[in-house]
């Protein structure tokens, strides 16, 4: 009886194709380098001039373009789809000029026709409550995440955030502003970008009670599994606008450190600690720094800076 250990011995290792070659960049007879050129059109190894595909199939566009307003202007297919239309820009929109296919300006009947087809394309975009409920929504993302600067990741993470919301119908008996909110924050802190929560309601129509309740609810509704904040995530945002020297940013970060590795941090605000960490460390550097000055920034009471502050300089008293 055979073995099938020894079976998978004796059993023959199967060729690479010259597909995998391709796709792995790896020569099978050199173990070089592959590449497409394409002058010749041609996929060739660049050590020994093996010619693994001839005359490929061009995928791209049969025109050219060298700006990017003629590119536009010669492209035939829509923008991609996103989360952020409730729609996923999937549907049609009446463009706002009053202007034929050639450009030229159309008569007043033309204008008014034109103007009562908006109208009833913009209400037909909406079907539903639903999707009325979830553009109104997806509007307010877009304006809050445009004030704060945030990334256009964020801005997708938070529509999907909502979406699901709206989907297992947790939206009943709370706010759109509150939820959409929420997702923002949500989004932020999944992302790693820091932003206090105070600062989305100062662009919210809702005030930080309401959205850390929303917060909450969606966080656990939805099993979102956010990792706590860094405080030193918020250094470089609160050593920009204090305008403090390198030498004092890192010092605040050795501070940070040090409180994290003595579990000082615990049960803390991360954005409190990073502000007394700045400002400790500008006392240290000799750099003139007020409590005022980082409260301000930091949206953090004075009495808050204080406290950290004399707790980070204990304890990293103690480590030296």
């Amino acid at each position: 009886m055979t073995n099938p250990k020894q079976a998978r011995e004796r059993t023959p290792e199967r060729p690479t194709t010259d597909q995998e070659s391709v796709e792995s960049n790896i020569c099978p007879e050199c173990q070089g380098h592959i590449t497409q050129d394409s002058d010749r059109s041609e996929t060739t190894c660049e050590s020994c001039g093996l010619v693994f595909e001839e005359n490929p199939v061009d995928r791209g566009p049969e025109w050219r373009a060298f700006t990017a307003e003629e590119r536009d202007q010669k492209s035939r297919v829509g923008a991609p789809t996103t989360q952020l239309k409730h729609d996923k820009g999937l549907s049609t929109t009446i463009g706002w000029q009053d202007k034929d296919a050639y450009g030229q300006s159309i008569s007043a009947r033309k204008r008014s026709q034109l103007q009562r087809l908006r109208t009833w394309d913009e209400r037909f975009r909406a079907k539903d409550a639903q999707e009325r409920n979830l553009k109104q929504a997806l509007g307010e993302i877009n304006r809050m995440a445009s004030a704060l600067g945030l990334p256009k990741p964020v801005h997708e993470t938070a529509g999907v955030l909502y979406r699901r919301a709206v989907e297992e119908n947790l939206l009943p008996g709370r706010s759109i502003e509150g939820m959409s909110t929420a997702s923002l924050y949500a989004a932020a802190r999944q992302h790693g970008i820091p932003r206090r929560i105070i600062e989305f309601a100062e662009v919210s129509h809702v005030t930080e009670i309401r959205i850390q309740r929303a917060y909450r609810y969606l966080s656990r509704e939805l099993n979102l599994e956010i990792e706590p904040e860094d405080p030193k995530r918020y250094l470089p945002q609160f050593a920009s606008s204090l305008e403090v020297s390198d030498e004092a940013e890192q010092l605040s970060r050795e501070l940070l450190e040090v409180a994290t590795n003595n579990a000082v941090h615990s049960g803390k605000s991360p954005a409190g600690l990073a502000a007394a960490a700045l400002y400790a460390a500008t006392t240290l550097t000799n750099e003139k720094l007020t409590q005022k000055t980082v409260s301000n920034v930091a949206y953090v009471s004075r009495v808050t800076i204080r406290k950290r502050y004399q707790e980070l300089l204990e304890v990293y008293s103690d480590h030296d």
